[in-house]
């Protein structure tokens, strides 16, 4: 009996963070379309870099934890993809680009699959 009910807890908790962890990256996305849509350089730019960069930060640190359990080939995938959009998110922060689209659409895929 009580076994069960521990089971359930621990089950709940990996899909309340796989929840949270969608809401992140949808978070993100939002801000991301929102800056896109100023057609140039704005304060909800500024905003969408500064949140999807601390984001693909954490990530990348979870990536590179040990004791993570994804494959270890999935992770350097990544942790490459995270490395992409970390230089893609400075070349908009340098107003060098506005290429939102690219983040965007990586964003959403790493999103859908977890």
């Amino acid at each position: 009996m009580y076994q069960a009910r521990y089971d359930d807890i621990i089950n709940d908790g990996a899909t309340s963070a796989k929840e949270r962890e969608r809401s992140l990256f949808d978070q993100s996305i939002m801000m991301l379309e929102a800056a896109r849509d100023e057609d140039g350089y704005s304060f909800k730019g500024i905003e969408a870099v500064q949140f999807t960069s601390r984001l693909w930060m954490i990530v990348m640190e979870d990536l590179g934890d040990p004791a993570n359990q994804l494959p270890q080939e999935l992770r350097a995938s990544l942790i490459s993809i995270g490395i992409f959009i970390l230089k893609e998110l400075e070349a908009i922060r340098q107003e060098r680009s506005v290429n939102y689209d690219s983040i965007i659409d990586i964003t959403k895929t790493i999103r859908d699959g977890i």
